[in-house]
Protein backbone atom coordinates (compact mmCIF):
# COMPACT_ATOMS: atom_id res chain seq x y z
CA UNK A 1 0.00 0.00 0.00
CA UNK A 2 1.41 3.38 -1.05
CA UNK A 3 2.49 5.61 1.85
CA UNK A 4 2.37 9.40 1.62
CA UNK A 5 4.64 9.99 4.63
CA UNK A 6 7.93 11.84 4.05
CA UNK A 7 7.70 11.90 0.28
CA UNK A 8 8.79 14.27 -2.49
CA UNK A 9 6.15 14.17 -5.19
CA UNK A 10 5.66 15.24 -8.81
CA UNK A 11 2.39 17.19 -8.77
CA UNK A 12 -0.41 16.68 -11.30
CA UNK A 13 0.11 19.10 -14.21
CA UNK A 14 -2.04 19.25 -17.33
CA UNK A 15 -0.12 18.03 -20.40
CA UNK A 16 3.10 17.76 -18.36
CA UNK A 17 2.44 14.70 -16.21
CA UNK A 18 2.51 12.15 -19.03
CA UNK A 19 4.59 8.97 -18.87
CA UNK A 20 8.00 10.30 -20.06
CA UNK A 21 8.01 13.14 -17.51
CA UNK A 22 6.78 10.89 -14.71
CA UNK A 23 9.54 8.36 -15.39
CA UNK A 24 12.14 11.12 -15.60
CA UNK A 25 11.00 12.47 -12.22
CA UNK A 26 11.24 9.00 -10.66
CA UNK A 27 14.73 8.44 -12.08
CA UNK A 28 15.85 11.80 -10.72
CA UNK A 29 14.57 10.95 -7.25
CA UNK A 30 10.84 11.66 -6.87
CA UNK A 31 9.13 9.20 -4.53
CA UNK A 32 5.64 9.45 -6.06
CA UNK A 33 4.42 10.82 -9.39
CA UNK A 34 0.92 12.05 -10.21
CA UNK A 35 -0.59 11.89 -13.67
CA UNK A 36 -2.08 14.98 -15.21
CA UNK A 37 -5.76 15.44 -14.38
CA UNK A 38 -7.78 13.10 -16.60
CA UNK A 39 -11.55 13.46 -16.92
CA UNK A 40 -13.76 10.48 -16.04
CA UNK A 41 -15.72 10.38 -19.31
CA UNK A 42 -12.48 10.08 -21.31
CA UNK A 43 -11.83 6.75 -19.61
CA UNK A 44 -15.41 5.64 -20.06
CA UNK A 45 -15.04 5.87 -23.84
CA UNK A 46 -11.65 4.12 -23.72
CA UNK A 47 -10.47 0.55 -23.92
CA UNK A 48 -7.62 -0.91 -21.88
CA UNK A 49 -4.93 -2.52 -24.02
CA UNK A 50 -1.57 -4.05 -23.17
CA UNK A 51 1.05 -2.80 -25.61
CA UNK A 52 3.36 -5.75 -26.29
CA UNK A 53 5.97 -3.63 -28.07
CA UNK A 54 6.28 -0.79 -25.56
CA UNK A 55 5.44 -3.04 -22.58
CA UNK A 56 2.90 -0.49 -21.42
CA UNK A 57 -0.74 -0.47 -20.39
CA UNK A 58 -2.65 1.90 -22.66
CA UNK A 59 -6.13 3.30 -22.29
CA UNK A 60 -7.14 4.08 -25.87
CA UNK A 61 -9.91 6.53 -26.79
CA UNK A 62 -12.29 4.56 -28.98
CA UNK A 63 -13.39 7.62 -30.97
CA UNK A 64 -10.00 8.59 -32.41
CA UNK A 65 -7.40 6.09 -31.18
CA UNK A 66 -5.49 8.58 -29.03
CA UNK A 67 -3.88 7.48 -25.77
CA UNK A 68 -5.80 8.79 -22.76
CA UNK A 69 -3.37 7.28 -20.24
CA UNK A 70 -0.24 5.21 -20.65
CA UNK A 71 1.69 3.57 -17.81
CA UNK A 72 4.34 0.89 -17.32
CA UNK A 73 5.75 -1.46 -14.69
CA UNK A 74 8.57 0.93 -13.72
CA UNK A 75 6.09 3.35 -12.16
CA UNK A 76 3.32 0.96 -11.13
CA UNK A 77 3.99 1.16 -7.39
CA UNK A 78 4.49 4.93 -7.43
CA UNK A 79 2.02 6.46 -9.89
CA UNK A 80 -1.20 8.12 -8.73
CA UNK A 81 -3.95 8.80 -11.25
CA UNK A 82 -5.58 12.17 -10.72
CA UNK A 83 -9.21 12.06 -11.78
CA UNK A 84 -11.43 14.97 -12.73
CA UNK A 85 -15.00 14.11 -11.80
CA UNK A 86 -18.19 15.43 -10.25
CA UNK A 87 -20.01 12.11 -10.02
CA UNK A 88 -19.35 9.31 -7.53
CA UNK A 89 -20.68 6.52 -9.73
CA UNK A 90 -18.61 7.55 -12.75
CA UNK A 91 -15.56 8.04 -10.57
CA UNK A 92 -15.87 4.55 -9.12
CA UNK A 93 -16.39 2.97 -12.51
CA UNK A 94 -13.19 4.58 -13.78
CA UNK A 95 -11.24 3.80 -10.62
CA UNK A 96 -12.16 0.12 -10.89
CA UNK A 97 -10.84 0.11 -14.48
CA UNK A 98 -7.51 1.44 -13.22
CA UNK A 99 -7.27 -0.23 -9.83
CA UNK A 100 -4.71 -2.85 -10.87
CA UNK A 101 -2.57 -0.47 -12.94
CA UNK A 102 -1.88 2.43 -10.56
CA UNK A 103 -0.81 2.85 -6.93
CA UNK A 104 -3.50 5.34 -5.97
CA UNK A 105 -6.42 7.51 -7.08
CA UNK A 106 -6.58 11.25 -6.41
CA UNK A 107 -9.65 13.42 -6.89
CA UNK A 108 -8.97 16.92 -8.17
CA UNK A 109 -10.77 19.41 -5.93
CA UNK A 110 -8.36 22.30 -6.45
CA UNK A 111 -8.28 23.20 -10.15
CA UNK A 112 -9.56 26.79 -10.60
CA UNK A 113 -9.74 26.65 -14.41
CA UNK A 114 -13.05 27.53 -16.06
CA UNK A 115 -13.31 24.15 -17.81
CA UNK A 116 -13.25 22.29 -14.49
CA UNK A 117 -15.57 24.67 -12.68
CA UNK A 118 -18.20 24.63 -15.46
CA UNK A 119 -18.15 20.84 -15.33
CA UNK A 120 -18.70 20.86 -11.57
CA UNK A 121 -15.15 19.57 -11.01
CA UNK A 122 -12.02 20.99 -9.35
CA UNK A 123 -12.68 23.81 -6.89
CA UNK A 124 -16.39 23.65 -7.77
CA UNK A 125 -16.56 20.55 -5.55
CA UNK A 126 -15.53 22.69 -2.58
CA UNK A 127 -18.80 24.59 -2.91
CA UNK A 128 -20.61 21.31 -2.35
CA UNK A 129 -18.58 19.54 0.31
CA UNK A 130 -21.31 16.92 0.80
CA UNK A 131 -20.93 15.82 -2.83
CA UNK A 132 -17.13 15.91 -2.51
CA UNK A 133 -17.29 13.71 0.57
CA UNK A 134 -19.70 11.29 -1.09
CA UNK A 135 -17.33 10.85 -4.04
CA UNK A 136 -14.39 10.16 -1.72
CA UNK A 137 -16.36 7.85 0.56
CA UNK A 138 -17.62 5.86 -2.44
CA UNK A 139 -14.06 5.31 -3.67
CA UNK A 140 -12.57 4.56 -0.25
CA UNK A 141 -15.26 1.95 0.43
CA UNK A 142 -14.82 0.12 -2.84
CA UNK A 143 -11.13 0.27 -3.76
CA UNK A 144 -8.09 -1.67 -2.59
CA UNK A 145 -5.70 1.21 -3.36
CA UNK A 146 -5.44 4.48 -1.39
CA UNK A 147 -7.65 7.45 -2.24
CA UNK A 148 -6.56 11.06 -1.80
CA UNK A 149 -7.73 14.50 -2.88
CA UNK A 150 -6.03 17.78 -3.72
CA UNK A 151 -7.59 21.08 -2.67
CA UNK A 152 -6.86 24.79 -2.41
CA UNK A 153 -7.05 26.75 0.82
CA UNK A 154 -9.95 28.99 1.80
CA UNK A 155 -9.57 32.60 2.93
CA UNK A 156 -9.07 31.66 6.59
CA UNK A 157 -7.30 28.81 8.40
CA UNK A 158 -10.51 27.97 10.27
CA UNK A 159 -12.64 27.61 7.13
CA UNK A 160 -9.93 25.53 5.47
CA UNK A 161 -9.67 23.19 8.46
CA UNK A 162 -13.45 22.85 8.68
CA UNK A 163 -13.65 21.51 5.12
CA UNK A 164 -10.51 19.41 5.46
CA UNK A 165 -11.88 17.62 8.53
CA UNK A 166 -14.98 16.64 6.59
CA UNK A 167 -12.83 15.26 3.78
CA UNK A 168 -10.56 13.40 6.19
CA UNK A 169 -13.57 11.70 7.79
CA UNK A 170 -14.27 9.90 4.49
CA UNK A 171 -11.24 7.69 5.11
CA UNK A 172 -8.82 9.17 2.58
CA UNK A 173 -5.14 8.30 3.01
CA UNK A 174 -3.70 11.80 2.55
CA UNK A 175 -4.65 15.28 1.40
CA UNK A 176 -2.65 17.65 -0.81
CA UNK A 177 -3.13 21.35 -0.12
CA UNK A 178 -2.19 24.10 -2.55
CA UNK A 179 -1.47 27.16 -0.44
CA UNK A 180 -3.48 29.63 -2.51
CA UNK A 181 -7.19 30.36 -2.74
CA UNK A 182 -9.22 29.63 -5.86
CA UNK A 183 -8.82 33.25 -6.99
CA UNK A 184 -5.07 33.47 -6.42
CA UNK A 185 -2.46 32.68 -9.04
CA UNK A 186 1.27 31.83 -9.02
CA UNK A 187 2.30 35.48 -8.66
CA UNK A 188 0.55 35.60 -5.28
CA UNK A 189 2.41 34.52 -2.16
CA UNK A 190 1.71 31.01 -0.91
CA UNK A 191 0.03 30.89 2.53
CA UNK A 192 2.33 28.48 4.34
CA UNK A 193 0.71 29.45 7.67
CA UNK A 194 -2.69 28.07 6.62
CA UNK A 195 -1.16 24.82 5.38
CA UNK A 196 0.73 24.50 8.69
CA UNK A 197 -2.43 25.20 10.70
CA UNK A 198 -4.20 22.33 8.95
CA UNK A 199 -1.21 19.97 9.09
CA UNK A 200 -0.95 20.38 12.86
CA UNK A 201 -4.66 19.68 13.32
CA UNK A 202 -5.28 16.42 11.44
CA UNK A 203 -3.85 12.92 11.69
CA UNK A 204 -3.36 11.91 8.04
CA UNK A 205 -0.38 13.07 5.92
CA UNK A 206 -0.69 16.55 4.45
CA UNK A 207 1.15 17.20 1.17
CA UNK A 208 2.20 20.85 0.77
CA UNK A 209 1.92 22.35 -2.70
CA UNK A 210 2.41 25.77 -4.27
CA UNK A 211 5.97 26.58 -3.18
CA UNK A 212 7.75 26.64 -6.53
CA UNK A 213 8.64 30.36 -6.18
CA UNK A 214 10.67 29.44 -3.11
CA UNK A 215 12.13 26.19 -4.50
CA UNK A 216 15.21 26.67 -6.68
CA UNK A 217 17.23 23.62 -5.59
CA UNK A 218 16.75 20.27 -3.86
CA UNK A 219 17.44 21.61 -0.35
CA UNK A 220 14.68 24.21 -0.77
CA UNK A 221 12.10 21.41 -0.93
CA UNK A 222 12.77 20.60 2.70
CA UNK A 223 12.78 24.25 3.74
CA UNK A 224 9.27 24.49 2.29
CA UNK A 225 8.36 21.27 4.09
CA UNK A 226 9.53 22.75 7.41
CA UNK A 227 7.71 26.03 6.74
CA UNK A 228 4.42 24.20 6.24
CA UNK A 229 4.91 21.49 8.87
CA UNK A 230 3.75 18.89 6.35
CA UNK A 231 4.58 15.22 5.90
CA UNK A 232 5.42 15.62 2.22
CA UNK A 233 5.94 18.19 -0.54
CA UNK A 234 4.46 18.20 -4.03
CA UNK A 235 6.21 20.12 -6.84
CA UNK A 236 4.61 21.47 -10.01
CA UNK A 237 6.30 24.41 -11.75
CA UNK A 238 9.76 23.83 -10.25
CA UNK A 239 9.66 20.30 -11.70
CA UNK A 240 8.11 21.47 -14.96
CA UNK A 241 11.01 23.90 -15.51
CA UNK A 242 13.75 21.44 -14.58
CA UNK A 243 12.77 17.95 -13.51
CA UNK A 244 16.22 17.34 -12.02
CA UNK A 245 15.06 19.42 -9.03
CA UNK A 246 14.41 15.97 -7.52
CA UNK A 247 18.13 15.05 -7.63
CA UNK A 248 19.88 14.93 -4.26
CA UNK A 249 23.20 15.45 -6.08
CA UNK A 250 22.14 18.73 -7.65
CA UNK A 251 20.31 19.96 -10.72
CA UNK A 252 21.42 19.21 -14.27
CA UNK A 253 21.71 21.62 -17.23
CA UNK A 254 18.44 21.89 -19.13
CA UNK A 255 19.98 20.45 -22.31
CA UNK A 256 20.82 17.28 -20.39
CA UNK A 257 17.28 17.15 -18.99
CA UNK A 258 15.77 17.70 -22.44
CA UNK A 259 17.88 14.95 -24.00
CA UNK A 260 16.97 12.48 -21.25
CA UNK A 261 13.32 13.48 -21.57
CA UNK A 262 13.40 13.07 -25.36
CA UNK A 263 14.84 9.56 -25.14
CA UNK A 264 11.94 8.57 -22.89
CA UNK A 265 9.46 10.28 -25.23
CA UNK A 266 10.86 8.24 -28.13
CA UNK A 267 11.06 5.02 -26.08
CA UNK A 268 7.38 5.31 -25.12
CA UNK A 269 6.11 6.69 -28.46
CA UNK A 270 4.87 9.85 -26.81
CA UNK A 271 2.86 12.19 -29.02
CA UNK A 272 4.96 14.90 -30.72
CA UNK A 273 2.60 17.68 -29.61
CA UNK A 274 2.78 16.63 -25.96
CA UNK A 275 6.57 16.21 -26.09
CA UNK A 276 6.91 19.64 -27.67
CA UNK A 277 4.73 21.23 -25.00
CA UNK A 278 6.83 19.72 -22.19
CA UNK A 279 10.07 20.97 -23.76
CA UNK A 280 8.58 24.44 -24.29
CA UNK A 281 8.02 24.63 -20.55
CA UNK A 282 11.64 23.68 -19.91
CA UNK A 283 13.01 26.21 -22.43
CA UNK A 284 10.71 29.07 -21.37
CA UNK A 285 12.42 32.33 -22.48
CA UNK A 286 15.01 30.35 -24.48
CA UNK A 287 12.30 29.75 -27.07
CA UNK A 288 13.25 33.23 -28.38
CA UNK A 289 16.81 32.14 -29.23
CA UNK A 290 17.69 30.99 -32.78
CA UNK A 291 17.67 27.35 -31.64
CA UNK A 292 14.44 27.91 -29.76
CA UNK A 293 12.76 29.31 -32.85
CA UNK A 294 13.94 26.31 -34.89
CA UNK A 295 12.44 24.08 -32.21
CA UNK A 296 9.10 25.89 -32.37
CA UNK A 297 8.84 25.06 -36.08
CA UNK A 298 9.11 21.33 -35.36
CA UNK A 299 6.05 19.12 -35.60
CA UNK A 300 7.38 15.56 -35.50
CA UNK A 301 9.32 13.83 -32.74
CA UNK A 302 12.16 13.25 -35.21
CA UNK A 303 12.36 16.96 -36.02
CA UNK A 304 12.45 17.83 -32.30
CA UNK A 305 15.13 15.20 -31.63
CA UNK A 306 17.29 16.62 -34.44
CA UNK A 307 17.59 19.92 -32.53
CA UNK A 308 19.36 18.02 -29.72
CA UNK A 309 21.35 15.66 -32.02
CA UNK A 310 19.09 12.70 -31.29
CA UNK A 311 17.60 12.33 -34.76
CA UNK A 312 19.42 9.00 -35.20
CA UNK A 313 17.96 7.68 -31.95
CA UNK A 314 14.43 8.60 -32.96
CA UNK A 315 14.80 7.15 -36.47
CA UNK A 316 16.16 3.83 -35.17
CA UNK A 317 13.48 3.44 -32.50
CA UNK A 318 10.59 4.41 -34.75
CA UNK A 319 11.82 2.07 -37.48
CA UNK A 320 12.17 -0.75 -34.93
CA UNK A 321 8.67 -0.16 -33.57
CA UNK A 322 7.07 -0.02 -37.00
CA UNK A 323 8.75 -3.25 -38.09
CA UNK A 324 7.33 -4.88 -34.97
CA UNK A 325 3.87 -3.58 -35.90
CA UNK A 326 3.36 -1.05 -33.14
CA UNK A 327 -0.24 0.02 -32.55
CA UNK A 328 0.23 3.77 -32.43
CA UNK A 329 -1.14 6.86 -34.18
CA UNK A 330 0.09 5.55 -37.55
CA UNK A 331 -2.07 2.46 -37.21
CA UNK A 332 -5.27 4.20 -36.14
CA UNK A 333 -8.24 3.56 -38.40
CA UNK A 334 -11.95 2.88 -37.77
CA UNK A 335 -11.42 -0.89 -37.93
CA UNK A 336 -9.17 -0.64 -34.86
CA UNK A 337 -11.77 1.21 -32.83
CA UNK A 338 -15.02 0.18 -31.24
CA UNK A 339 -17.47 3.09 -31.49
CA UNK A 340 -20.54 2.61 -29.30
CA UNK A 341 -22.98 3.22 -32.15
CA UNK A 342 -21.77 0.81 -34.84
CA UNK A 343 -18.79 -1.18 -36.00
CA UNK A 344 -17.34 0.49 -39.10
CA UNK A 345 -15.39 -1.41 -41.74
CA UNK A 346 -12.88 0.43 -43.93
CA UNK A 347 -13.95 -1.91 -46.72
CA UNK A 348 -17.27 -0.03 -46.79
CA UNK A 349 -15.44 2.91 -48.41
CA UNK A 350 -15.10 0.91 -51.67
CA UNK A 351 -11.50 1.91 -52.45
CA UNK A 352 -11.24 -0.46 -55.42
CA UNK A 353 -9.09 1.11 -58.14
CA UNK A 354 -7.91 3.87 -55.79
CA UNK A 355 -4.15 4.40 -55.54
CA UNK A 356 -3.38 4.06 -51.85
CA UNK A 357 -0.37 5.05 -49.80
CA UNK A 358 0.14 5.68 -46.07
CA UNK A 359 1.06 9.36 -45.93
CA UNK A 360 0.68 11.76 -43.02
CA UNK A 361 0.32 15.50 -43.60
CA UNK A 362 2.70 17.40 -41.27
CA UNK A 363 1.64 21.04 -41.37
CA UNK A 364 5.00 22.43 -40.19
CA UNK A 365 6.73 20.91 -43.22
CA UNK A 366 4.93 23.28 -45.60
CA UNK A 367 4.49 27.03 -45.96
CA UNK A 368 1.15 28.63 -46.82
CA UNK A 369 2.23 28.85 -50.47
CA UNK A 370 3.45 25.28 -51.03
CA UNK A 371 0.76 23.18 -49.40
CA UNK A 372 0.21 19.86 -51.22
CA UNK A 373 -3.21 20.91 -52.53
CA UNK A 374 -1.74 24.16 -53.85
CA UNK A 375 1.11 22.29 -55.52
CA UNK A 376 -1.31 19.87 -57.16
CA UNK A 377 -3.58 22.68 -58.38
CA UNK A 378 -0.58 24.51 -59.83
CA UNK A 379 0.62 21.34 -61.59
CA UNK A 380 -2.86 20.71 -63.00
CA UNK A 381 -3.10 24.26 -64.38
CA UNK A 382 0.38 24.13 -65.88
CA UNK A 383 -0.37 20.85 -67.66
CA UNK A 384 -3.90 21.72 -68.80
CA UNK A 385 -5.87 19.38 -66.53
CA UNK A 386 -9.10 20.05 -64.65
CA UNK A 387 -8.64 20.75 -60.95
CA UNK A 388 -8.94 17.73 -58.60
CA UNK A 389 -12.02 17.06 -56.51
CA UNK A 390 -12.13 15.68 -52.96
CA UNK A 391 -14.63 13.42 -51.24
CA UNK A 392 -14.01 13.09 -47.51
CA UNK A 393 -15.33 10.36 -45.22
CA UNK A 394 -15.69 10.88 -41.46
CA UNK A 395 -15.99 8.13 -38.83
CA UNK A 396 -16.16 9.34 -35.23
CA UNK A 397 -13.21 11.80 -35.05
CA UNK A 398 -11.24 10.35 -37.97
CA UNK A 399 -11.14 11.55 -41.60
CA UNK A 400 -10.13 9.94 -44.90
CA UNK A 401 -10.27 11.82 -48.21
CA UNK A 402 -10.39 10.35 -51.73
CA UNK A 403 -9.03 12.67 -54.40
CA UNK A 404 -10.13 12.36 -58.04
CA UNK A 405 -7.77 13.77 -60.66
CA UNK A 406 -7.54 13.05 -64.40
CA UNK A 407 -9.82 9.98 -64.05
CA UNK A 408 -7.67 8.48 -61.27
CA UNK A 409 -8.44 8.32 -57.56
CA UNK A 410 -5.87 8.73 -54.76
CA UNK A 411 -6.07 8.41 -50.99
CA UNK A 412 -3.90 8.12 -47.93
CA UNK A 413 -4.61 5.17 -45.64
CA UNK A 414 -3.51 7.34 -42.71
CA UNK A 415 -6.67 8.59 -41.02
CA UNK A 416 -6.29 12.26 -40.09
CA UNK A 417 -8.00 14.16 -37.27
CA UNK A 418 -9.57 16.81 -39.49
CA UNK A 419 -10.95 17.15 -43.01
CA UNK A 420 -8.35 19.66 -44.26
CA UNK A 421 -5.43 17.44 -43.26
CA UNK A 422 -7.09 14.41 -44.88
CA UNK A 423 -7.37 16.32 -48.18
CA UNK A 424 -3.74 17.44 -47.97
CA UNK A 425 -2.69 13.83 -47.32
CA UNK A 426 -4.55 12.62 -50.42
CA UNK A 427 -2.88 15.40 -52.43
CA UNK A 428 0.53 14.17 -51.24
CA UNK A 429 -0.27 10.69 -52.58
CA UNK A 430 -1.21 12.16 -55.96
CA UNK A 431 1.91 14.36 -56.08
CA UNK A 432 4.11 11.35 -55.33
CA UNK A 433 2.59 9.24 -58.10
CA UNK A 434 2.79 12.15 -60.54
CA UNK A 435 6.53 12.49 -59.76
CA UNK A 436 6.19 15.97 -58.28
CA UNK A 437 7.33 14.91 -54.78
CA UNK A 438 9.91 12.19 -54.14
CA UNK A 439 9.88 9.51 -51.48
CA UNK A 440 13.04 11.10 -50.07
CA UNK A 441 11.15 14.36 -49.53
CA UNK A 442 8.20 12.56 -47.92
CA UNK A 443 10.59 10.93 -45.46
CA UNK A 444 12.24 14.30 -44.81
CA UNK A 445 8.82 15.90 -44.20
CA UNK A 446 7.97 13.15 -41.69
CA UNK A 447 5.04 12.16 -43.91
CA UNK A 448 6.13 8.53 -44.18
CA UNK A 449 8.19 6.38 -41.88
CA UNK A 450 10.58 3.76 -43.24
Amino acid sequence: MLSYENKVILAPMVRIGTLPMRLLALRYGADIVFSEELIDWKFLRSKRRYNEILKTVDFVDQTDGTIVFRTCSEEKEKVVLQLGTCNAERALKVAKLLENDVAGIDINMGCPKEFSIKGGMGVALMKDSDKACYILKTLVSNLTIPVTCKIRIFETPEKTLEIVKKLVNTGISAIAIHGRTKDERPQHAVHTDIIQYVAESISIPVIANGGSKEIEKYADIFKFKDMTGCSSVMLARAAEWNCSIFRKDGMLPIDTVIKEYLKLAVDYDNSPSNSKYCIQNILRELQETPRGRRFLECQTLEQICAIWDLEWYCQEKQSEYHKKGIQGRWQVCPDELEPPNKRFKVAELNLEGVIKMKVCFIRASFTDTNLPKSQLHAWAGKNGFKLPTYHTHQVEKLFCSVLTFNDQKYTSTFWEKNKKFAEQGAALVALFHLGVISEENLIKYGSIIK
